[in-house]
């Protein structure tokens, strides 16, 4: 057993903090002191039934908690003055509201890619840049389809050289626990172009070519990426295949053995009895890719509520400095988790 573990705080105990919250208790070098909510629902309930501390992120909200017959050990300030960095899940655009709050503690930060890059100043992805963001205090991991793409386009980079990428995301309208949100019959197209997922992926993966499009699409399992790359030389289907077989955090499926759309992939997750039937690992149609001279074509499958978990723990070891090696913290958060 590690002695002196980072003691982490999670605000947030929603869709991703519930799940980074249950990683976090699963590594020998770090552990949940409490986690927040600004309101008694069924996941205050679940956080104190897991065991954890609660805090209430608004004090003032404090009657509400006392109604709902909700005990909490204290507010958001109280559980800062206790931990080493707190992970922020709270919904975008509110993380950094709460900057100054954590400067004042003197706590590390890690936000979620709700946030923008330039109000955060750092992003982060374990395999292109980890060691970029060894001991900092405030850290963005971007987001899950960022992640995605950073996943398969980083050993490209590193191994053999890319030109150009020209990335079409077709995006889940919602979370599968959102019933208030849309569209329910209709396709809609991100006419803002570039969408922004090019110019995201360029805070991990500085000087990277990429063009990105966007569409949204009235499901609810997961994103879909149709990616092409020109790559720096001409390649092989075979060589593209051995080099994400060796990436860590990439699963192969295969069409050709039913595994036909997302729906099919969930369900693998399912039967791998995965908790919340979560698939952290970027999914890629094994028999989709295709390299022809230079140019490679694939698709990807991102579960967009779980594939940033790993990434948050591998982020709370480089800031507080527990690993300098990237390779070493991916293996040892993926064999926690149970990915390897």
């Amino acid at each position: 057993m590690i002695e002196n573990k980072v003691k982490v705080a999670i605000n947030g105990y929603g869709s991703i903090g519930k799940r980074v919250a249950d990683a976090v208790s699963r590594q020998d070098d770090m552990e949940i002191v409490g986690v927040t909510k600004t309101r008694p629902t069924f996941e205050a309930r679940s956080a104190i039934a897991k065991g954890y501390d609660l805090y209430i992120a608004l004090p003032e909200n404090l009657p509400l908690f006392q109604q709902a017959g909700i005990e909490v050990n204290g507010t958001l300030d109280d559980l800062l003055g206790k931990v080493d960095i707190v992970v922020d899940c709270t919904p975008g655009k509110k993380g950094v509201e709460n900057m100054d709050k954590y400067r004042k503690a003197n706590v590390k930060a890690i936000f979620q890619g709700g946030e923008k890059h330039d109000k955060v100043g750092r992003s982060f992805n374990a395999l292109s840049n980890y060691k970029d963001n060894i001991g900092a205090q405030f850290v963005r991991v971007v987001s899950c389809n960022t992640t995605g793409l950073a996943r398969t386009i980083f050993p490209l980079v590193r191994d053999i050289g890319v030109a150009k990428v020209y990335a079409t995301m077709i995006r889940r309208a919602v979370d599968p626990n959102d019933s208030k949100k849309g569209p329910v019959n209709a396709i809609v197209p991100e006419l803002k172009v570039p969408s922004h997922h090019g110019p995201d992926l360029k805070t991990v993966i500085p000087g990277i070519d990429i063009d990105s499009m966007a569409v949204v699409v009235p499901t609810t399992l997961m994103h879909l990426h149709s990616i092409v790359v020109k790559l720096s030389r001409p390649s092989s289907t075979e060589e593209v295949k051995g080099l994400w077989r060796n990436t860590p955090r990439v699963r192969f499926v295969k069409g050709s053995e039913g595994v036909e759309s997302t729906a099919q992939i969930m369900e693998l997750s399912k039967d791998l009895n995965r908790d919340r039937a979560d698939l952290n690992e970027i999914v890629v149609w094994e028999d989709g890719i295709q390299v022809t001279g230079d140019t490679l074509y694939y698709f990807q499958a991102i579960h967009q509520e779980s594939d940033v978990i790993p990434e948050n723990i591998d982020c709370i070891r480089a800031m507080c400095g527990l690993m300098e090696d990237n390779i070493a913290s991916i293996r040892k958060t993926d064999a926690a988790l149970g990915l390897i």
